[in-house]
């Protein structure tokens, strides 16, 4: 089993998933994987520091906001958003984060359409945070055809593969 399944299982172990980047305004890839943790069982925190309702529920502005310490975070925001989300991360102990790529894992490919940071995955590494840098969890939890297409292509690519810790 590759690096990243393995990670992938234990992040989706976890029950209580903060998902930043939700958005009213537009369809978005966190907008998406909400709703598939929710529908999946999972308790999830919609944040977003714009909005107060996300889908009928509360949104929260920050990860210290709530209710419950999350357990993981998705990130689907611009990379210096990440940073500061893994400092809360770090901040209020959670110990789990997966940051959006929509090509994988590759550093540096398709700088425009990532949340990875470079500087916030050492981050993670230094505070012992397991960090999935790359990638998304809808190519991994009850994939439809479309991302089940791009996380094979992306493996026969090279470009599902984690460095470091």
């Amino acid at each position: 089993m590759a690096k990243i399944d393995r990670m992938a299982e234990e992040f989706f172990s976890q029950k209580k998933i903060a998902l930043v980047g939700v958005s009213e305004k537009r369809d978005t890839g966190c907008n998406l994987n909400y709703q598939k943790f929710k529908d999946a069982g999972y308790i999830v925190y919609a944040i977003n520091p714009k909005i107060e309702q996300f889908k009928g529920e509360p949104c929260y502005p920050n990860l210290a906001s709530t209710p419950e310490k999350a357990d993981a975070v998705f990130v689907l925001a611009r990379p210096e958003v990440t940073e500061q989300i893994v400092q809360q991360c770090i901040n209020v102990g959670i110990k789990h984060i997966w940051m959006h790529c929509m090509m994988g894992t590759k550093p540096g490919l398709v700088e425009s359409m990532t949340s990875v940071s470079q500087d916030a995955v050492a981050l993670c590494r230094e505070h012992g945070i397991e960090v999935i840098p790359g990638s998304c969890p809808a190519q991994f939890l009850n994939p439809d055809f479309g991302h089940k297409m791009m996380r094979g292509l992306w493996r026969l690519m090279g470009n599902m593969k984690i460095d470091g810790k």
